[in-house]
């Protein structure tokens, strides 16, 4: 199960989640949103549970708690919605 944490401390590294995560089981994946241009976190991650009882879990207890000054919001992750546009063309000039 892919989960969503928000409102994270923007010092919390990739071990403080996967130490908060694998008390609850075991951690496949961890990715920390950075931003593209600073390079410094964005505040979110994602983190993947193979066991779908231990991350649930891992959300009823985490959801709300406070982790380095910050209350975390923790859910099940909604599948992307990929709606960003396309590679949209732009005028192209008729020639009739």
């Amino acid at each position: 199960m892919k989960i969503y944490i928000g409102n994270m401390s923007f010092d919390m590294t990739e071990d403080d989640l996967r130490q908060t995560f694998e008390s609850f089981g075991e951690v496949s994946d961890i990715n920390i949103i950075m931003d593209r241009d600073t390079g410094r976190p964005r505040g979110f991650a994602f983190v993947e549970m193979p066991d779908s009882g231990a991350a649930s879990s891992a959300i009823a207890d985490l959801n709300g708690k406070e982790i380095g000054g910050r209350r975390l919001t923790v859910n099940e992750a909604k599948p992307r919605n990929d709606n960003r546009g396309g590679g949209g063309g732009g005028f192209r000039k008729r020639s009739w």
